[in-house]
């Protein structure tokens, strides 16, 4: 059974930083690829990033993108989420995500991921 622990979430000033961590249990990273997700109140949930089983490919959302990374580490079934220059909309929860099938790039839509973690709360204040 695949479980996801998040943690690393709270509360920040705009243009302030972040670095949530998942780990990852019940199976190798190394053959998977990881995904986050976040979803503010009142609005669904939407990718924000993805990495391959490889490390070597990764995905952002345009609304992220040069302010977000994306990595893991194999060794300690980990995978991580730095956030820079945080805004006021980057106010969610942050969700991590795994797939079911190993070998993959990983995916932008929900339907791309079989496992879920509980979620940890970032807040942006303006």
């Amino acid at each position: 059974q695949v479980q996801l622990v998040e943690s690393g979430g709270g509360l920040v000033q705009t243009g302030g930083s972040l670095r949530l961590s998942c780990v990852s249990s019940g199976r190798a990273l190394s053959r998977y690829a990881m995904g986050w997700f976040r979803q503010a109140p009142g609005k669904e949930r939407e990718f924000v990033a993805s990495i391959s089983w490889s490390g070597a490919t990764t995905y952002y959302a345009d609304s992220v993108k040069g302010r977000f990374t994306i990595s893991k580490d194999n060794a300690k079934n980990m995978v991580f989420l730095q956030m820079n220059s945080l805004k006021p909309e980057d106010t969610a929860v942050y969700y991590c995500a795994a797939p079911a099938r190993s070998g993959t790039d990983g995916g932008r839509y929900r339907l791309d991921y079989a496992y879920w973690g509980q979620g940890t709360q970032v807040t942006v204040s303006a």
